[in-house]
């Protein structure tokens, strides 16, 4: 009788594609509040709703790197240093895509 080895027939991904892709949208949402609640007056030239840009765009950039972690479950599904340097990149890639984002949401308002 052969042994069957479980690690083949286990799913790779941890959990959906659309569960990471709102966490990261959270995390996005948490960081824009957080900076315009914090902003202060808005300047008179910019429009009357120039909020919602930020608060759209953010979370948009989160999600699509919540969408990179969940792609990167192949590399981490491996072990050894390769779940390592999975981690690595994800959080890295993640940052810069969450940073692109915000610069793209303030764009125009509070970052000319």
């Amino acid at each position: 009788m052969a042994l069957r080895n479980d690690s083949q027939h286990r799913p790779i991904h941890g959990a959906s594609v659309g569960k990471r892709m709102l966490q990261g949208a959270i995390i996005g949402l948490i960081l824009i509040s957080f900076f315009l609640v914090g902003a202060g007056e808005p300047d008179p030239s910019w429009l009357k709703l120039w909020w919602i840009k930020p608060l759209l765009v953010v979370p948009a950039a989160g999600a699509l790197g919540g969408l990179f972690y969940y792609n990167m479950d192949h590399l981490r599904a491996q072990g050894g240093w390769r779940t390592a340097l999975a981690y690595s990149i994800s959080l890295v890639v993640f940052l810069v895509i969450l940073w692109l984002g915000t610069v793209l949401g303030l764009n125009g308002t509070m970052w000319d």
